[in-house]
This record gives structure tokens, sequence and C-alpha cells, in this order.
């Protein structure tokens, strides 16, 4: 053999691969898939390089030495709790109309609450028309940007607060919650469960820091932020590779005669509300909903792909689940479903 072959790995596919990348990528891929966690009394640490690797300070690695730069839908919280909201399901142009025509009238609103993009239709709001009417009518703009996520998107400079769950893909492994609170662009603390980015430039920012600052306690417990490290180790390749394949089962779904919708935010109608967030190496993420012609297809095909079943958003392997029976109707009435989910219901 000669010299050239003698240092190439040749699996049997046919692709040449050096031995020693080989060797990297292997190691690599054992530590973060099945590395051990941190020692406990690393829990401090840990949330360091959580938090590093959220403000987007690292990428690949993160040094643990160097200091940081049953679930209820929020609109019935707004309605149980405090003086009421008003729900816009479809996050249209139609929507904002009716918005700004209630804010002329005189009524007023604390906040917009708005997901990038929606969930399950997939849907990006105009966020730069939402931006201008909050300026025009001092109301706070807080961005739920979970679905799109902050390597794929970002939304700061238009939102007051951003809110993101590190429960869902930043983890991955369905085994700890988390989120981050941020009082800069760098981020400031962990929370519990959900977090929040305060935008440094908001009229509301110095208001919102002040009550962060005096009610913010650090109650994560050690073991969830070992877990929470350990898990967002290989977050970007991830990203990347969630990216690439839910593009790839939109296509194939498009392409087939029995389904009716494939709801995406690249095959959206708001695909340009969208584009104007995206990073340059940004994607679509990796939530599609999808409808078919018929009942009878659709119980077929759910029925008969072969992946676990389940809801959640936090896991490194796909799920399937139907959307308007599963969740939605223990929290919203069928008419409401029939024009805010998946369109009338067979």
């Amino acid at each position: 053999m000669d010299g050239d072959s003698e240092s190439k790995y040749v699996p049997k596919h046919g692709l040449s691969i050096d031995k020693q990348q080989a060797v990297v990528e292997g190691a690599q891929f054992v530590e973060e898939r099945y590395g051990r966690n941190l020692d406990l009394s690393l829990a401090g640490k840990a949330k360091l390089a959580i938090r590093r690797r959220i403000a987007g300070a690292l990428m690949v690695d993160v040094d643990l030495d160097q200091p940081p730069e049953d679930v209820t839908p929020s609109t019935n919280v707004l309605e149980k709790w405090g003086p009421g909201c008003q729900f816009y399901g479809n996050g249209s142009a139609e929507d904002l109309d009716d918005l700004e025509r209630r804010c002329e009238r005189g009524e007023k609103f604390l906040a917009l609450f708005c997901e990038f993009p929606g969930n399950p239709l997939l849907q990006t709001p105009d966020l730069r028309r939402i931006r201008a009417l909050a300026d025009r009518f001092a109301f706070a703009v807080v961005v739920d940007e979970t679905i799109g996520n902050f390597l794929n998107i970002h939304v700061l400079p238009h939102a007051d607060v951003v809110v993101s769950s590190l429960t869902k893909v930043f983890s991955g492994d369905s085994n700890v919650m988390g989120g981050r609170s941020v009082a800069t662009l760098s981020v400031q603390t962990i929370a519990d469960r959900t977090s929040s980015i305060l935008n440094p430039s908001s009229r509301f920012y110095n208001q919102l820091k002040s009550k962060l600052e005096s009610e913010y306690e650090d109650n994560y417990w050690a073991g969830d932020a070992l877990f929470m490290e350990r898990n967002s180790r290989d977050f970007v390749s991830r990203i990347a590779r969630i990216n690439v394949n839910a593009e790839a089962m939109c296509s194939i779904l498009k392409a087939s005669s029995f389904v009716k919708e494939v709801y995406y935010p690249k095959y959206s109608s708001t695909r340009p509300f969208y584009d104007q967030y995206r990073n340059s190496t940004g994607g679509y993420g990796g939530l599609l909903s999808v409808t078919f012609r018929t009942r009878p297809e659709a119980i077929a095909f759910y029925d008969s792909l072969e992946t676990a079943k389940g809801p959640s958003l936090g896991t490194n392997f796909t799920l399937r689940s139907v959307e308007s029976d599963y969740f939605h109707k223990k929290h919203t009435d069928r008419n409401k479903l029939s024009v805010y989910a998946l369109g009338p219901l067979y």
C-alpha cells in the first residue's frame, strides 16, 4: 500500500477520512453524547458555561474558569390572573390592524407577547410593525424565540424582552429543565424554567433590570446545572443537523399528493418576516406541522411513522404528536381550534 492509502481510513461506504480526524471526531462525539457530568463542586462554573453558550461568546468549547460576559399556555395565565388579555391567534396583518384601532381609541396595553415563529402553524409575525406600534403607544414587546432559537434568529433589536426555554432544544435530552435571564446583551442569570433577555435600548430596560436585580434569587439546583451544561455541549452542531433534517422532511412531505399543507417557516407566506431576523448561518428550525387531505390518510401516516410519540420540543430525536387533540383540547375549545390551529378539523 502506498503512503497515502496508509494514512487514510476507508469505511464500507467508500468515503476516505483522515485517520487522525476520525479519532478526534470520535472522541468529541463520545464526550458530547456520553461524557460525564462535571463534579458537583463545579456547579457554579457549569452555570457560567451555560451563560457563555447562550451569549454566543463560545461556539464550540468553553473555559470553565473564564467569567461570563402541568404546562399552561400564556393566554390562560393572563386570562386567569391580572387585567386579562386580547388574544390574536393568527398574528396576521388584520390582527395588527385591530390592535392599532384599539390603541387609537384609547385602549391601553401593558405588553404584546408573540412567538417567533408561532406554534403550530409556524407563521412569523411582522415584528417591525409590532415594534412601531409599541413605540407609538408605549407598550412592551415580549418575543418568545424558543421555536426559532437564538442560533437561527436574532430578534432582540426589535423586542424589549426576549424569552426562551433552555428545557427545549438547548438541552435536547429531555432530562432537565432550565431557562435564562439576561440584563444586558450577555447572560446574567439562570432562571427556573423560562429565560428572559432584556434589551438595553428599551425604554423599559432600567425598570425591568432594577426589578430583576431586587427580586432575583439563584435557586437553580446544582444537579440541573450540571446536566444542562453537559447536554448543551453539542448545541451548535445539533441545531445545524436539525435545520437540515427538518427541511429535508418538508421537501418529502410537500411532494406527496396525500398532503394538504406543510407548515414551516421556509414555506410560509410570512417567510420574509422570518428572514429579516435570520442569522447568516441560521436555518428555519426543527418544528413542522402537516395536514392531510383526508382523516384516514392522516391516521395511516401517524401510525406508520417510525418515530417516538410525544409533545416535547426538547429531544435530540424526532417526535410526532397530534397537535390539536393532544394538547389544545385541554385548554382551548374546538371552535378556536378550527380558527387558530390547523384549520377545519376533518
